[in-house]
């Protein structure tokens, strides 16, 4: 599964507008009064202003060269901090056979940049902007995690790629992922509870 786009909600949307272009080096594809999108590799991010008077905040992770971990934190922490846990800003998932480090949006989004070791992507190029290959998984909080997913399997024939489909589940592949979790599990690293906001997903 690839993903083209993904449509978010934010409060703040020139905050948002500034830091993906000045601060990330990532073009605007599209601009209004009410939205933009932003260019990140083979895909793309909607953003458009919240309905009400929430703070919506998301999680949603972008695949970088496999080869590119060290180049990635170097660029990335010269431009934003680094979520930290227990001490450490760089996370290694030996299941999924991947690393990653993630950081805060100025609206609180919860991005990671993450190196799947299993995908032939390895970069000779210097790390930039244009070594954000694509989004690879969004955040979807739910009330039912199994009925969910067995809605997505079934409508886009999808499968599961991990999880036990009660209190997580990962439904595609490593090119895009779905990453089912109950409304207020904690993400991970940041411990911020995950809550439902409006998200519309684009995928082939």
């Amino acid at each position: 599964m690839k993903i083209r786009e993904i449509q978010l909600q934010t409060h703040d949307l020139d905050g948002l507008k500034t830091f993906y272009r000045d601060k990330l080096g990532l073009p605007i594809l599209r601009q209004g009064k009410r939205a933009f999108t932003v260019g990140i590799g083979n895909s793309r991010i909607k953003f458009s202003i919240a309905e009400d008077d929430d703070k919506p905040y998301y999680h949603f992770a972008i695949n970088i060269p496999e080869n590119q971990l060290a180049e990635a934190k170097k660029w990335l922490s010269e431009r934003v901090a680094l979520i930290e846990k227990d001490g450490q800003n760089e996370f290694r998932f030996e299941s999924w056979n991947a690393d990653a480090i993630y950081f805060y949006d100025p609206v609180g989004n919860i991005v990671e940049l993450i190196a799947r070791h299993n995908l032939r992507n390895a970069s000779p190029k210097p790390f930039s902007a244009e070594s954000l290959l694509s989004i690879s998984e969004i955040g979807h909080p739910v009330d039912n995690v199994r009925l969910f997913c067995e809605h997505i399997r079934a409508e886009l024939r999808l499968r599961l790629w991990d999880g036990d489909e009660r209190t997580f589940a990962a439904v595609g592949d490593e090119e895009g992922l779905f990453i089912v979790v109950p409304i207020n599990r904690p993400w991970f690293p940041a411990d911020k509870p995950a809550e439902n906001y409006p998200i519309a997903v684009d995928v082939v």
